[in-house]
């Protein structure tokens, strides 16, 4: 569905491969969960809806992963957190356990999220 609702922009995002995934978790200094490295080798280039998930093969994107999670750990996001997508001055992330969160540097995060990214960019992204 994500690949049917793609809005192709006059700069093609690419793909990354494992290896950028490595260096990626390197950088951040933690692991990514196995959904959010699958949601970034097969969808990480679709560009659906008002949300912009984050990406990890330009570092110049103001969606660079690396960027997109130094700036939300300063403004408090618990650093067990990887973030997902801004949407308005709430952030959505992935904890360890693959579930997607929102989180909000007014109330914190909010437990009651979504089981999976998938089920996330199904009734979130998609939606947008």
């Amino acid at each position: 569905m994500l690949r049917e609702r793609h809005q192709p922009s006059l700069v093609a995002l690419e793909l990354p491969d494992d290896d950028r995934l490595v260096e990626i978790e390197e950088e951040l200094l933690i692991p990514l969960p196995g959904d959010y490295k699958e949601f970034l080798l097969t969808v990480s280039d679709v560009i659906c809806g008002s949300l912009e998930p984050a990406t990890v093969t330009d570092p110049h994107a103001h969606t660079y992963l690396p960027e997109l999670a130094a700036e939300a750990w300063d403004q408090g996001l618990p650093r067990y957190l990887i973030p997902l997508c801004w949407s308005g001055q709430d952030l959505y992330a992935v904890s360890q356990d693959g579930q997607v969160l929102l989180w909000s540097a007014e109330t914190g995060v909010d437990e009651e999220g979504f089981g999976s990214i998938w089920q996330w960019a199904r009734d979130v992204w998609l939606e947008s």
